[in-house]
């Protein structure tokens, strides 16, 4: 079983998105156990502060270090994993979700406001992933890309394994393109060599496909 804790002050941007899909089945099955902390809890602020200004100035507030340490403290072991999702970070893809679905604790730190104090990433931090090169509010929603892509690797998860395994980037390439019924909708038919019943012409077709899905640009027509 993995287990995964969060540590962020949005805690409701999570509600809805860990209560369906894989997420879900993976907590119901008992594959994945789930914590999700508000930063606040954690904050010695009488008011539960957890921001303040920087140092030296400049705009923009900075996550505080005190509550992202007794956070973390708390539910850190040996086995631990402490992960901070920031631009810095390594950009995620399907070989990391693979490595992280054979862990056994994940800790995510969610990153707020202007950044966190350089502490936490100095002293705490373990590991640190970007989704991409772009700037969000937090890191809840790029949390919650990770979490999804790694919970439904874990054994256990997904009903049907080899149809994980067939996915796109799984083995380092695109999937094949899928049609299902009807056969003809509107005109719009499926490639007669899906309706042939030739498995090894199917095969080959759809290598083909694969291979040309992986020099696409994402644009199907001009």
């Amino acid at each position: 079983m993995m287990r995964v804790d969060i540590f962020t002050v949005a805690k409701e941007i999570f509600s809805g998105a860990v209560s369906k899909g894989n997420i879900k089945r993976a907590q119901e099955n008992g594959e994945l156990e789930l914590y999700i902390w508000d930063l606040r809890d954690f904050s010695p602020d009488p008011h539960r502060r957890v921001d303040d200004y920087p140092y030296g100035g400049g705009p923009g507030m900075i996550l505080k270090s005190e509550p992202i340490f007794y956070g973390v403290r708390k539910v850190l072991t040996p086995k631990s994993r402490v992960i901070f999702l920031s631009p810095q970070g390594r950009i995620f893809n399907q070989e990391i979700a693979k490595e992280l679905s054979t862990l056994s604790h994940i800790v995510f730190i969610c990153g707020h406001y202007k950044g966190v104090d350089e502490r936490v990433r100095e002293y705490l931090v373990q590991d640190e992933i970007s989704i991409g090169e772009y700037v969000l509010s937090g890191g809840e929603i790029p949390v919650l890309v990770v979490l999804d892509a790694v919970a439904r690797l874990i054994p256990g998860v997904i009903g049907d394994l080899e149809s994980a395994k067939s996915d796109s980037f799984y083995s380092d390439s695109m999937d094949a393109p899928y049609y299902t019924r009807p056969a003809d909708f509107e005109g719009m038919k499926v490639p007669d060599v899906l309706l042939s019943g030739n498995h090894e012409a199917i095969r080959k077709w759809r290598e083909e496909r694969r291979r040309l899905y992986g020099k696409g640009t994402g644009f199907r027509r001009s």
